[in-house]
């Protein structure tokens, strides 16, 4: 089963900016025991923009979809063989990058 894990951040406690060594040491055990799908980092969401083209015209609008504390600042898209090696795999994660994570299963 393939899982959503999204690395969550804070602006009001950031996580510390010194863990890229033992995040990509992380990826590389990812890689090695056939987990790692795909994965990357985001730019800030003063970066993003918001497309709404449900009407008769699009409409872009400058900055995240939502404004709060904290905001999505990476990804990774694991293959697992069920909910309790990703969960294992995500805590992991979240004391190797110093953030928060979310662990959402694909349909």
């Amino acid at each position: 089963m393939r899982y959503l894990v999204s690395v969550i951040d804070d602006t009001s406690n950031p996580g510390s900016t010194d863990r890229q060594p033992a995040i990509s040491a992380f990826n590389e055990r990812l890689i090695a025991e056939g987990y790692w799908v795909f994965a990357g980092g985001l730019a800030d969401t003063d970066a993003a923009t918001v497309i709404d083209n449900r009407g008769e015209q699009a409409v872009f609008s400058d900055g995240p979809f939502v404004e709060s504390k904290e905001y999505l600042a990476g990804v990774w898209v694991w293959e697992a063989p069920d909910l309790d090696v990703a969960l294992e795999l995500a805590a992991e994660a979240s004391k190797v990058c110093d953030r928060k994570i979310e662990v959402r299963p694909f349909r």
